[in-house]
This record gives C-alpha cells, sequence and structure tokens, in this order.
C-alpha cells in the first residue's frame, strides 16, 4: 500500500470516528500502522493545574486496544507525579517534542512517572505533542515507541506532522457536537437533532438536505445562504474561505477529503456561525456515499452570551455569583480564570463549584456544563 492511500484510509477511519467513537481503535490501529508505533495516547481536557483539570475525551490504545484498566491506573496515581505535564501545557501548539526533553536529567533517575508508567506505556521514547481546542481547551497527543530501531526519521515524524491539522478538527467537531448533545449521533439521528444546524452535500457540493433551523438561516441570508443548490456566504472574504474548504472536503477524482472550519459573520459583523466542514467516510450508510459527501455542521459559538446569568439564577436556582461562576465555566474558562475575572481566591471559586454542585446532585464540570447548555438550548428555542 502506498503511503498516499494509508493516510487516505486514515481520513476516512477519523472521519467516521466523529460519528461513533468505536471508530477510534480502527483510526488508531491505522495510525500505528502507517507511523510503525506501538500505540497512542490522546487526551482532550481544559484547565490549567490539576486542581481545576477537567478532561473530555482519554484514549489510551495499543495497537488499535484500549487498555481501560492502564488509563485509570495513569490517572488515578502517576497523573498528579509526572513532571512532564506542566510542561506539555507550556508547549507551542502543533510542536512534536521528544519526551526526553520534557524531563530534567535527575527526573529520568528520580521520576516514579518516567521510569514506571512509561515504561509500562511503552512510551519513554515517545512524541508529545499540544493543540489548541475549541474554547481554550487543549488536545494532548502522545505518540508511543517505535516499534523499530530505527529511532524517529524524518519521514516518520512528517506521517505524524500531517495527521495533526486533522486531529485537531475531529475534536473540534467532536465537542461540537457534545455541546449540541448529539454525539453519537448517526447522520439520520443529525438530521432531526434540533440542537444543531446540519446541511448535507453530495459528490458536487448541492445541499441534499438540512434541518429546519439551518433553512430559516438559509432563507434569512445575512450569514450563510442557498443559491441555486449551493452553499455560499454572504460575506465575499467569507465566501472565499467556505468555497475552498469545500473544495479540500470534496476533492474530484475520488481523492479523500480534508475537513475544516471557519467562522462566518453576518451582514452586520460578529457574531456569527462557527461551520464545520466534514467529508463523511466512504463506509458511511445512512444515505449512501452516493448521496452524501459531506458534512456542514452550522454551530453559534455566541448562544451562551445571549442568556442573562440572571436566567440561570431563577431557573437553576443560584445565587447571582453561583450563576456567574456556572456561566463562566460552560464557556470554557477554568478555576483560575474566574478567580481572576471575580476578584475572589481560587478557593472561593471551588467552593461556590462544591455548592452548585450539591444543589443539583451533579459531580462533574461536565455535568455542570450540561446543565447550562440544556439552559441555553431552552432559551434559544423559547421552550
Amino acid at each position: 500500500m502506498s503511503e498516499r492511500d494509508a493516510f487516505d484510509r486514515i481520513l476516512v477511519s477519523l472521519h467516521e470516528a466523529t460519528l461513533d467513537d468505536a471508530h477510534w481503535s480502527e483510526t488508531s490501529a491505522l495510525i500505528d500502522e502507517a507511523c510503525g508505533t506501538k500505540g497512542n495516547y490522546l487526551i482532550h481536557c481544559a484547565g490549567n493545574s490539576n486542581d481545576d483539570i477537567r478532561f473530555f475525551l482519554t484514549r489510551f490504545l495499543f495497537r488499535g486496544q484500549r487498555n481501560e484498566e492502564w488509563e485509570r491506573m495513569y490517572f488515578d496515581i502517576y497523573h498528579a507525579l509526572d513532571e512532564r505535564i506542566p510542561r506539555v501545557r507550556r508547549l507551542p501548539d502543533s510542536q512534536l517534542v521528544h519526551v526526553t526533553d520534557l524531563y530534567t536529567d535527575e527526573e529520568f533517575k528520580t521520576s516514579v512517572a518516567y521510569n514506571e508508567a512509561l515504561s509500562v506505556g511503552q512510551s519513554q521514547n515517545s512524541l508529545n505533542v499540544r493543540l489548541d481546542g475549541p474554547n481554550g481547551s487543549r488536545i494532548v497527543w502522545v505518540i508511543a515507541d517505535p516499534v523499530d530501531g530505527n529511532g524517529w526519521s524524518f519521514a516518520r515524524t512528517k506521517r505524524i506532522q500531517r495527521l495533526l491539522p486533522h486531529l485537531r478538527h475531529y475534536i473540534t467537531i467532536r465537542q461540537a457536537l457534545a455541546e449540541a448533545g448529539a454525539l453519537g449521533a448517526s447522520l439520520t439521528g443529525l438530521l432531526r437533532q434540533c440542537g444543531i444546524g446540519t446541511i448535507q452535500l453530495d459528490k458536487r457540493a448541492r445541499i441534499t438536505a438540512a434541518t429546519d433551523g439551518v433553512r430559516s438561516l438559509l432563507l434569512e441570508g445575512d450569514c450563510l445562504y442557498d443559491q441555486d443548490g449551493f452553499l455560499n456566504a454572504r460575506s465575499p472574504r467569507d465566501d472565499a474561505v467556505l468555497q475552498q474548504l469545500l473544495a479540500r472536503a470534496l476533492p474530484p477524482f475520488a481523492r479523500q477529503g480534508i475537513g475544516g472550519s471557519m467562522i462566518a459573520c453576518g451582514v452586520n459583523g460578529p457574531p456569527g456561525l462557527m461551520v464545520h466542514v466534514s467529508p463523511v467516510g466512504h463506509g458511511e450508510s445512512d444515505f449512501g456515499a452516493s448521496h452524501i459527501a459531506a458534512l456542514v455542521l452550522v454551530v453559534e459559538p455566541a448562544g451562551l452570551t445571549r442568556i442573562d446569568p440572571a436566567l440561570l439564577e431563577a431557573t437553576l436556582s443560584l445565587t447571582p455569583t453561583e450563576s456567574q461562576v456556572a456561566f463562566s465555566l460552560a464557556e470554557g474558562k477554568s478555576v483560575r480564570d474566574i478567580a481572576t475575572l471575580m476578584s475572589r481566591s481560587e478557593n472561593t471559586i471551588r467552593w461556590h463549584v462544591r455548592q452548585i454542585y450539591d444543589k443539583h446532585g451533579i459531580s462533574r464540570a461536565v455535568e455542570l456544563v450540561r446543565l447550562v447548555l440544556s439552559v441555553a438550548g431552552s432559551a434559544h428555542t423559547g421552550h
């Protein structure tokens, strides 16, 4: 198999994993095979310290096999001890770094994380990278040791570097689906989903179907519009970017498409719409590969800003301070960010978070975010 064919297989699998988490195991295995590595570990999280970190996704796989027991052990025992973690947080976006550059000479002798955890995880010769994620979050990807003794050749690292924008796009789409309550939905389910705008395109980029909310947006034409069955952006500058995204997602000659994202502004300027264009994998069967070739997700990134914190206060029975904390957490801010914003100590903010948890019988930040988003959805639909 040629390198291009191997890369295209990874992209197809990655697109399928966007709509079905079960495909990530296959995607991870294909990456290991193409790059000659023993495994790879994907983490999507937010927060600036171990005290306020929030995990949205963790996947530790060895040649396509997820080891959830080892995953739990790492986060329960080693994560807080791992000296490289704060250094990874500070890495420039998309810069591949060898693991040996993330520990000091003394730590190679004394670090429990390096000598125990990374040994078990077959990653003492790994590459580590941090990517900027949606809403201030970050994506951490660890590519485990090579299977042979050839080390990290230029060709091997180049393959990994080429995958980074696609990995970021996968997480971005996944997060947009999660925030809309549509994670794991099939294409049929997305078409019926009220919380997210969905447009389906055929291989010629013609619109074949769209949710009611998006159809209304297209009819209004303030930001996006339908011109003779084709999707366009109102701003000439935005339309040039959109058409480029569509061309990349739907290339000619049966080549594998590439996903991408943009913000399209209306005629009155910001706020605009977040537009995610994602090719549909060849294996998708909801509508048949001959009928749908790309999926366009339309999200209103400013949806939360239209919610008066007083609405959260009234709807969720919160104090004014608690409603502001809940609102800020849902925006993706960390405890430290909120403490600075509100001129309070981090311990005070954590106390308010615990009060909110107790009132609603929840225990995780992600549950609180879903609660706030449910209020956002009700306000937006008028229910």
